[in-house]
């Protein structure tokens, strides 16, 4: 992350409590002193007190007192005249969805020449992560516009994960201008800085918002809680298509192999179906309907693809929601591309397979990028998909093979393999029952297992490894003294990755975690290891950054899938082998 960006961390983090407490005690002092009016979108001061600008003003300074951004914030709520929460979070929302738009828009004045490949393809992404963004603030104001206070901790994770996603999009943008020519980066930077503040003072209020929502609870607030949960009630008895639990055991979509699923579209490369493409296949898939987003009804679209190797780009556009993939095995039905960066291609460009649709699921396939190390960045499969599930798959590559870019994952029972970062990018992701095997980089590198992208200390974002095994390739092992190995480094600058419950065979170093760039990151990451297992599991010999943490087992608890990104809403109904907790002892 850029250090302008980041230069007033420290001084936000000082500010954090107090900032909240004054908000909560604004928030009191309305409802004791001023009178609220109860409403269908929350607790907003009576603007005909002649105190209320004089409150509403105490309120936006307290609320601007939270974010990173204060000058921004306070501009951006000067003009309203209320202390409802709801009222606040969406005007800022707007505000930030409003400048990335004109981020957009001017997008287009900046340009490159057309054999400049790789600053081309830069604008290329930007445009298009751009537009990904868009939709994330979008669908947060939405969000916001029916929260429902008797789902209250889901809909603000939502948000958060989502508001995470905006921020993680921008800064791909800026990363995409890495080792490029010319000024376009430096333009694109400058377009983007007021809608990555406010994204990011977007995210800070939210995360907030569970504090101020209690501080708020009159019998106003308890009634209009009640009336929501009973038209949620409602709502869901109007549901007739089929639950998605119900869909998944009445199919046995996660149970039977491939060829007994009874699937929408057959792909085969023998020619013996319809498609022998995915791409042809993907054509047929449905484009979600958003108005049964949340209602946990849309029909899964199943693509069966039988053995064979398919050599082709293929991408799961963010239309498309409610795909699945199965093959007839990870070693079977395999998808390869080599496309790299020392063929002129940005990172976010060189994927083999891109998932953007959102409730993805892919089961017995593989992935791979064959460009091979010298080729470097080459991505493998990049996943950009909100509550996606990869079970029993195998990714393979060496630099860069898991692009884990944004949103909730969840992968189970399956192997990862490559050089230097086998998984990077800013998801909220868990690896539970997973293999990672370290592969023989080029003779000046070394090796690293993880590097996650956090932005913001407030994004619900991290990578754990639970009760996994991390081991070499055998043509890598011999060399593991001369080409290290480490767990992780602090790629941004609040990195999060904790190794839990896990197996680490002697392939990796005795010091665990690589530095990034001098010290960079080595005091705001999270980085931890708790309960592993293995002769590289000792402790005695890491390395003493202040960012390495040591988790109690009550502290340890919030990184299961389970209280980490709510898994029981979104990954037991698969029925997928899930544990929501820790390991057994």
């Amino acid at each position: 992350m850029s250090g302008d960006f980041n230069a007033k961390q420290k001084k936000k983090q000082k500010i954090a409590v107090i900032g909240l407490s004054a908000l909560m005690m604004v928030a009191m002092v309305v409802a004791v002193t001023v009178g609220i009016k109860g409403t269908g979108h929350g607790i907003i001061i009576d603007d005909d007190d002649d105190d209320g600008l004089a409150t509403s003003t105490k309120a936006i300074r307290s609320v601007c007192h939270i974010v990173e951004y204060r000058h921004a914030c306070e501009r951006t709520l000067a003009h309203l005249h209320t202390s409802d929460p709801k009222m606040l979070a969406t005007t800022t929302f707007n505000a930030a969805l409003k400048n990335l738009q004109g981020a957009l828009a001017n997008s287009s004045s900046i340009t490159a020449p057309k054999e400049d490949r790789r600053t081309t393809g830069a604008i290329e992404t930007c445009k298009q992560v751009m537009e990904y963004a868009v939709g994330d603030l979008k669908r947060s104001i939405d969000h916001m516009s029916h929260f429902d206070m008797h789902k209250k901790d889901e809909y603000i994770e939502n948000m958060r994960i989502w508001l995470s996603g905006a921020i993680t999009l921008q800064e791909t943008c800026i990363d995409a201008f890495e080792n490029t020519t010319g000024d376009a980066g430096e333009k694109m930077k400058n377009l983007l800085v007021s809608s990555r503040e406010l994204t990011s003072n977007s995210l800070d209020i939210v995360a907030e918002l569970p504090s101020i929502v209690k501080s708020l609870n009159s019998s106003d607030s308890h009634h209009h809680e009640r009336k929501l949960s009973q038209k949620q009630e409602e709502k869901d008895q109007g549901d007739e298509e089929l639950p998605i639990w119900m869909e998944f055991k009445q199919r046995r979509l996660l149970r039977d192999p491939g060829s007994k699923v009874k699937a929408d579209i057959v792909v085969s490369k023998d020619g013996s179906s319809k498609f022998k493409t995915i791409m042809e296949a993907l054509k047929e898939a449905p484009v979600r309907d958003p108005s049964k987003e949340f209602a946990g009804v849309n029909k899964m679209f199943v693509i069966y693809i039988k053995e064979g190797i398919y050599e082709e780009q293929v991408r799961v556009d963010e239309t498309k929601s409610h795909i699945m993939f199965i093959g007839d095995g990870p070693t079977k039905t395999k998808i390869t591309g080599n496309n790299s960066f020392a063929d002129g291609f940005v990172l976010y460009k060189t994927a083999t397979v891109s998932i953007l649709g959102r409730n993805f699921i892919a089961k017995d396939i593989g992935f791979e990028n064959s460009a091979g190390p010298e080729k470097h960045q080459a991505v493998s499969l990049l996943v950009q998909s909100d509550m996606s599930i990869f079970y029993n798959c195998r990714i393979d590559g060496y630099q860069d093979t898991l692009y884990a870019h944004s949103y909730r994952q969840f992968y189970r029972h399956s192997t990862i393999s490559g050089s230097i970062n086998l998984i990077l990018g800013n998801a909220a992701a868990v690896f539970q029952n997973c293999k990672f095997v370290i592969r023989k980089p080029l003779d000046d590198q070394e090796c690293v297992l993880t590097s996650q992208g956090r932005l913001h200390m407030k994004e619900p974002t991290g990578f754990i490894l639970q009760n996994s095994t991390i081991t070499a390739d055998p043509l890598y092992y011999p060399l593991r003294h001369k080409n290290k190995a480490y767990l992780g480094q602090p790629w941004k600058k609040f990195s999060r990755t904790i190794v839990m419950q896990s197996y680490i065979s002697d392939s990796i170093d005795s010091k665990g975690w690589k530095p990034w760039m001098g010290t960079f990151g080595e005091s705001t990451c999270f980085l931890s290891e708790y309960e592993n297992r293995g002769p590289g599991a000792k402790l005695e010999g890491r390395v003493k950054w202040q960012g390495i943490k040591n988790i109690d087992p009550r502290e340890i608890n919030g990184f299961t899938p389970r209280k980490f990104y709510g898994g029981d809403r979104w990954i037991a109904p698969t029925q997928v082998p899930y544990l929501a907790g820790l390991m057994p002892t």
